[in-house]
């Protein structure tokens, strides 16, 4: 991992987690050429559902981009797993696709997604600037309320 990106994350108080095994027949990632494609991840924290719900009913906006940060801390070790422990291989995150449990009439899904967003920019500085979705679904796995996945350009 580059020292720039250790900083980063020490300053912001983060320590990644193992990266998650995946819950059913999937791998947690894919490398092809260079671009990697991270599985969705969830808003785990010890390795249990950490935000559950939907927004706009049992879930407020500030504990839903608690869960997306979660969900970027999780796709961070996945991309640490992948890239044989060095970050520094991220050339730029492509894009984030954010997930939202929501009810009916909840309509900000993008500001519950931010979370994700700024801690990616936080952690990789420019290479963390992304495109990105965020949706709001009927159900997540785990009854999580969060679930994002990335696509990341990588240096061989």
């Amino acid at each position: 991992m580059s020292d720039k990106i250790a900083e980063r994350l020490t300053e912001m108080g983060i320590t990644l987690p193992e990266a998650a095994a995946p819950a059913a027949n999937y791998v947690p990632y894919v490398i092809s050429g260079n671009l990697l494609y991270i599985s969705g991840q969830l808003p785990l924290d010890g390795g249990k559902v950490a935000v559950s719900g939907h927004l706009g009913k049992t879930v407020d906006v500030a504990s839903g981009q608690r869960g997306a940060e979660l969900c970027a801390i999780n796709i961070l070790a996945q991309a640490k797993a992948a890239l044989g422990g060095d970050l520094g291989r991220i050339r730029r995150v492509i894009k984030l696709n954010g997930f939202v449990a929501s009810a009916p009439d909840f309509v900000e899904q993008h500001l519950v997604i931010n979370g994700a967003s700024n801690l990616i920019a936080g952690v990789l500085g420019e290479a963390g600037k992304h495109a990105r979705a965020a949706v709001g679904m009927a159900a997540l796995p785990l009854n999580a309320a969060v679930e994002i996945d990335a696509i990341m350009e990588i240096a061989e």
